[in-house]
């Protein structure tokens, strides 16, 4: 476990999350689809600028999550946005993939650098465009290879999902009820102006909005109309998927597909940034701090489970810290997979009350490299709403991957 000395965020920041979806001669595209990534990323320094003048001299580094690093994300996303930004050309930047962790892990990073004292301000978050980089668009030799797949134990994230619903004898019904929760969560909040500090609209060159809010919510959405999609990934589980996970779980008959496309969070286009420091290089810079970051946890699990892997980051930060679940104002719970939180749930009995109260990804949709930093701008706004204490950010990716992150409010 990182415990971080002396990190504080002074502002947050995400974008709307678009469909991640490109324009075909069947659909339009989401509204986000033709904007380049870095110039989400750009808009949001822009703004963060205008919010927090002091922001262009004193930052001394842009860290971005990324996870399709090629095509439109490649040759160095996080210099590309600077570039396209107003920060200056002596800022330092790193483009880093941990997958869907990369946003958390990004701004685990910043938080090293305030820790070992290097002085000014620093951002970092993530962003992903899935409508211009699709989801495994790296062709790694791994994602197809049936031998390496097999030696190396990869499978798609969906996978894990199953697994875990099989193992833990979840139904589609507990799956499709979670889902709905999640898009009636967030049509509300979005009704009742939770996400206006943290949401940025993204606008064209001209100043119009393309897009205010986060396009993939469905308000209308009905339980019978979600028990009215299939399960949707038994194919793809008899590609050799499903074998694998046999062989490592030789207790199970065999693996039951219940997830619905519904059930697993859209393809999102979007970006996030926080703004850190020290609290001197925020009295430097006129700022006052919104939060503390506590303690950060990241962890390698079992990579054909996969999606527990955040779970038992959370383990080790709560037995560290001596914090147990009731002490957390908010949690925001990555939503990968209905089954995931779902299992969270179960396991953990948390305060429904104070866990992913605005909705989450099922609802919203998942820009994979942007997701830990835009959880966590939404965690340390809505402690400011609640005027609560202390937050939870927990975060999960495919190959057993995961973070958690505790944040204290500040003022």
């Amino acid at each position: 476990m990182s415990r971080i000395q002396n990190a504080y965020i002074f502002d947050a920041l995400r974008t709307p999350r678009g469909k991640g979806r490109p324009a075909s001669d069947a659909k339009p595209g989401g509204a986000l689809a033709a904007v380049p990534p870095y110039e989400l990323v750009s808009g949001l320094i822009a703004e963060l600028a205008q919010r927090n003048p002091s922001l262009i001299a004193q930052t001394r580094s842009l860290t971005l999550g990324c996870v399709g690093q090629v095509g439109p994300q490649g040759g160095h996303i996080a210099l590309v946005s600077r570039l396209a930004s107003v920060l200056p050309d002596d800022v330092p930047v790193l483009s880093l993939n941990n997958y869907c962790v990369s946003g958390a892990s990004a701004v685990n990073r910043a938080a090293q650098a305030v820790a070992v004292n290097t002085g000014g301000l620093h951002l970092a978050g993530g962003v992903e465009s899935l409508s211009q980089v699709p989801f495994l668009a790296d062709k790694a030799s791994y994602y197809t290879d049936p031998d390496l797949l097999q030696t190396l134990r990869w499978a798609p994230p969906i996978m894990g999902a199953e697994l875990i619903a099989t193992l833990d004898g979840f139904g589609k019904h507990d799956l499709d009820e979670l889902t709905l929760l999640s898009h009636q969560r967030a049509a509300a909040a979005w009704r009742e102006g939770r996400y206006a500090e943290g949401v940025a609209p993204v606008k064209d060159g001209q100043g119009n909005s393309l897009l205010s809010q986060d396009e993939l919510i469905r308000e209308q959405l009905t339980l019978s109309q979600l028990a009215d999609m299939p399960p949707a990934f038994a194919d793809q589980g008899a590609q050799g998927f499903d074998a694998m996970m046999l062989e490592q779980h030789p207790n199970l008959n065999g693996i039951k597909h219940v997830h619905s496309i519904a059930n697993c969070p859209g393809m999102a286009d979007a970006a996030a940034l926080v703004l850190l420091g020290s609290m001197q290089a925020g009295k430097d810079a006129g700022l006052t701090a919104k939060a503390h970051i506590v303690a950060v946890e990241e962890i390698g699990g079992d990579p054909v489970l996969q999606l527990t892997a955040g779970m038992q980051a959370l383990d080790r930060l709560l037995a560290r810290t001596k914090l147990t679940l009731m002490d957390f104002d908010r949690i925001e719970f990555m939503e990968a997979f209905a089954a995931v939180p779902l299992k969270f749930i179960r396991d953990y009995t948390p305060d429904m009350d104070k866990l992913n109260v605005n909705g989450g990804h099922l609802a919203m949709g998942h820009p994979t490299g942007a997701t830990g930093a835009l959880l966590l701008t939404s965690l340390v706004h809505e402690l400011q709403r609640c005027d609560g204490q202390y937050g939870l950010l927990v975060t999960q990716a495919g190959g057993g991957i995961g973070c958690a992150i505790i944040v204290e409010r500040t003022n």
